[in-house]
């Protein structure tokens, strides 16, 4: 399967870098991860995490894919849908962002191994309702729908996403690595990322709505 750049390609970057950065549920886990246990921890995290994200991303390019490419009502119902779930998503995480804060800088005291840490990071990846609501309905707006590769466009730009999140990922975990200490002493920054993730996704999905209609 020939790679093929759409032409929207540089926008899906930026769309890729927003959502990627808005600290959800992957980058909380990984943070947590990295002020319990340190950053080689965190970093095994996300390299787990992002090949989850990429396996759905995978299942969605095939699955999704030539429906989008025969049907325009599918192409716009995903969007919706996926604005919708965005708007939703941020709303919850801003109305629970202080359920758990504690528990994210209390991981226990069993440091998991390299290979615990990816199968952990891999699940949270392949489970995130981000992650799908981003690849079923946010990725397919950048497509060039005319083309005979609809299907190898999302498998390239679920690719890009899973590089692009890893860089991001693996460098909010050495961060919280560092600074575990500061981080760890005080669960309000937590609660504080979780809001400004929220009102991320909230934006994201009104511009995914505005876009589909």
């Amino acid at each position: 399967m020939a790679l093929d750049f759409p032409a929207r390609y540089p926008e899906y970057l930026v769309a890729a870098m927003v959502i990627i950065l808005a600290p959800g549920p992957s980058v909380l886990f990984i943070i947590a991860r990295a002020i319990a246990w340190g950053r080689a921890t965190a970093v095994a995290t996300a390299a787990g995490n992002v090949t989850g994200a990429f396996t759905l991303s995978l299942m969605v390019a095939f699955g999704l894919g030539p429906i989008l490419q025969r049907s325009e009502a599918a192409f716009i119902g995903v969007q919706v849908l996926g604005g919708f779930y965005l708007i939703y998503l941020g709303i919850d995480a801003i109305r629970h962002s202080k359920i758990h804060a504690e528990d994210m800088v209390n991981q226990g005291e069993i440091k998991p191994s390299a290979l615990r840490s990816a199968r952990d990071g891999f699940w949270v990846g392949a489970l995130n309702p981000k992650g799908l609501v981003f690849f079923a309905a946010i990725l397919p707006q950048f497509l060039d729908r005319d083309s005979s590769s609809v299907t190898s466009q999302l498998v390239l730009m679920g690719a890009t996403f899973a590089v692009l999140a890893f860089f991001s990922d693996g460098s909010w975990g050495l961060l919280a690595g560092t600074v575990r200490d500061w981080m760890a002493t005080s669960p309000g920054r937590l609660v504080t990322m979780r809001k400004i993730g929220g009102l991320v996704m909230i934006t994201l999905g009104i511009f995914t709505l505005i876009s589909a209609v």
